[in-house]
C-alpha cells in the first residue's frame, strides 16, 4: 500500500462531488481525501499499485490539475 500526494484545484465541495466518481470507480483506489481547508488543496490518494501519473490523468478527466508532492 503506498499514499500520493498532489496540489491540485480541487477547492470546494462541488469540485468534490465532481471528482467523487472519478476516483471512486477508478480500480486501485483504496481511499482519498482532499483536504480543501490546505492552500495547496491536498489530495491524498490510497493504492496498492497505481502511479501518479494514473491519479492525475483520472483527475484530468474529470476537468481538473494536480501535481504529485512528496
Amino acid at each position: 500500500m503506498q499514499t500520493l500526494k498532489f496540489k491540485t484545484n480541487i477547492n470546494c465541495g462541488g469540485c468534490i462531488a465532481t471528482v467523487t466518481p472519478f476516483l471512486n470507480n477508478k480500480e486501485g483506489i483504496e481511499k482519498w481525501e482532499v483536504d480543501t481547508a490546505n492552500p495547496q488543496k491536498i489530495l491524498t490518494v490510497t493504492t496498492e499499485d497505481l502511479k501518479a501519473t494514473d491519479i492525475i490523468e483520472t483527475l484530468q478527466k474529470a476537468g481538473y490539475k494536480a501535481e504529485q508532492i512528496n
